[in-house]
């Protein structure tokens, strides 16, 4: 199996060309930014510098067109830069340094040669994963159905996603881009704010996960500011509804807290996908 801090660069690097690619046809583009001004019915445009504007006119309709694009590159381009930021703290916790399968010395050495004879690739001890339906654990085709699926999501404060993931979809904070992000290269299926009923209240947990091996249901809810005693409130009452409804803390919800002073890490996201989704003892 390919380690996951060795599939990282790769999405970097494809984020880095869609990055640099942005840039450059930014440098294309006029200076200042569009400013539109409505009123009833009509709409006028205007070209902002920071400290005055000036009307476009219809007639100069390219000139309104190129800043609105400008606008939407720029949004795309701090999309892209929080990503690179997320796949950055990755890389800075992963473990790169640890032992593969392919590790060179551990066969190069006599000892564990000998001891791992008997397990050799040409042995019957060893399955044959040539096939994917072989290997433990596999996504199978009803996990990729739910996760495909429709389902109702969040209505709320749709403006706030503003994140988004390598899979494409968008949330809320650069910590739930991380946790999205190492989910789906873990080939873990999920569903972000799917509506959950609990004693006739309706909640949207940060994400739905299905088991890849077992197919049982788990929460992950994500409390990003513990440090504002409002919300560290509600994230308490929010816990005790999930107890009370029977999916308590650390069995079958996963919860992960930060602050500023203490953000949430990828290698922390890496160690309770691990533990709750990939070690088979779990």
């Amino acid at each position: 199996m390919t380690p996951l801090h060795t599939q990282i660069p790769t999405a970097r690097d494809r984020n880095g060309q869609e990055l640099r690619t942005i840039q450059k046809q930014l440098q294309k583009l006029p200076p200042g930014k569009l400013i539109c001004s409505r009123n009833r019915t009509t709409v006028k445009w205007y070209q902002g510098d920071g400290h005055s504007k000036t009307y476009i006119p219809k007639a100069n309709r390219t000139l309104a067109e190129q800043l609105a694009l400008k606008k939407y590159l720029q949004q795309q381009e701090q999309i892209l830069l929080q990503e690179q930021a997320a796949i950055t703290a990755y890389l800075k916790y992963s473990p790169a340094g640890s032992l593969s399968s392919d590790d060179p010395h551990l066969l190069s050495d006599p000892a564990c040669e000998d001891l791992l004879r008997s397990y050799s690739s040409t042995s019957k001890n060893i399955p044959d994963i040539s096939n994917v339906s072989d290997i433990p654990n596999i996504l199978t085709r009803s996990a990729v159905e739910w996760s495909a699926a429709s389902y109702e999501r969040n209505p709320l404060h749709p403006e706030q996603l503003l994140h988004k993931t390598v899979s494409g979809e968008r949330v809320r904070s650069k910590s739930e881009a991380m946790i999205a992000m190492l989910l789906h290269l873990n080939a873990i299926p999920y569903r972000y704010e799917c509506a959950l009923s609990l004693g006739g209240v309706t909640l949207f947990p940060d994400f739905t996960i299905r088991h890849p091996g077992t197919g049982a249901l788990y929460y992950w809810e994500h409390f990003g500011l513990m440090d504002d005693p409002a919300y560290a409130k509600n994230a308490g009452s929010k816990l005790s509804l999930y107890a009370a409804n029977g999916i308590i803390p650390s069995v079958h919800l996963i919860t992960t807290y930060e602050t500023k002073a203490y953000p949430l890490n990828a290698g922390m996201i890496e160690h309770l996908i691990s533990y709750y989704f990939l070690d088979s003892a779990v």
